[in-house]
């Protein structure tokens, strides 16, 4: 098995929304970072995929099989933002309890977590703070033998610090090349720290699927006037954006440009600049 997950024309409409033949893969021992606009369709692919909404159209294998059964949907770990425990319950409840639901939990590994997390174990989770909670949503996601990790939004809203933290749990994790994870993020930054690849869907569409470090050491932004931009190859364009004062034009290829346009001035690219350019820009001819 070469990729944790498959998504091939997964398709949902609703009445103001569509989500329009996604399909991008997880290799297997990888972090994929999905990223998107507000209403992009982020929550609706991770809900499919989940199957918590229906697809319409379209194919969807997780770790090697189209319709999971129990043992597949124990090895899918899965952290959202916010709390998803009641927050009367002690992590040492909550221990006992999820035992009683994942046949494969490992309570030792579970403990041995919280130890690294330093969460106590009889404090209600109602008197943990925003990062406790998503550090104990970790480790329940990594106790039960997953090899699928599946976050959406889930360092949003973190300091700086608790984020640093999870970032490093999130790599460990995909150290084993049996591990795989999804993560949707707006914090763009945190996705060119750990993802392998970024997956960008805007309006319902995939509008690619690359390597980051490709996104980030290939692609370009050229900014210039506007007898500069007239000039430029119409080819070269991938998507371009007119300001008040300079025209934003993006790249596939900096080094290239910058040999075809050495007078320009060509800057590296962001994953919040392209994603920007992409939003708020024009496509090349």
């Amino acid at each position: 098995m070469n990729d944790a997950l498959i998504i091939s024309g997964l398709t949902k409409t609703y009445k103001d929304f569509m989500l329009n033949g996604v399909s991008f893969s997880v290799p297997c021992g990888s972090i994929v970072g999905l990223i998107g606009e507000n209403g992009a369709g982020k929550s609706t692919t991770i809900n499919a995929v989940l199957g918590l909404i229906q697809k319409e159209a379209g194919s969807i294998c997780v770790l090697g099989k189209e319709q999971p059964d129990n043992e597949i949907k124990e090895q899918i770990g899965v952290v959202f933002d916010g709390n998803n425990y009641p927050e009367i319950f002690s992590t040492r409840k909550l221990n006992r309890v999820m035992k009683d639901i994942y046949h494969s939990w490992e309570e030792h590994t579970f403990l041995n977590l919280l130890k690294k997390f330093s969460l106590p174990a009889d404090k209600p989770i109602k008197q943990f703070s925003k990062g406790m909670k998503m550090k104990l949503a970790i480790a329940v996601a990594l106790s039960h033998n997953s090899k699928l990790l599946i976050l959406d939004e889930a360092t949003s809203g973190l300091d700086p610090v608790i984020r640093d933290d999870i970032l490093d749990i999130l790599l460990d994790f995909a150290q084993d090349e049996t591990h795989s994870i999804l993560i949707s993020s707006h914090i763009t930054t945190d996705l060119e720290k750990i993802a392998d690849y970024i997956v960008f869907i805007h309006e319902g569409q995939v509008v690619f699927s690359k390597l980051k470090d490709e996104l980030i050491e290939q692609y370009g932004i050229i900014k210039c006037g506007a007898a500069q931009f007239e000039a430029l190859d119409k080819s070269d364009i991938i998507v371009y954006r007119k300001m008040d004062y300079e025209w934003q034009v993006l790249v596939a290829d900096r080094a290239a440009m910058k040999k075809k346009y050495p007078k320009a001035l060509i800057d590296s690219a962001s994953i919040d600049e392209i994603m920007l350019l992409y939003v708020k820009g024009e496509r090349g001819k």
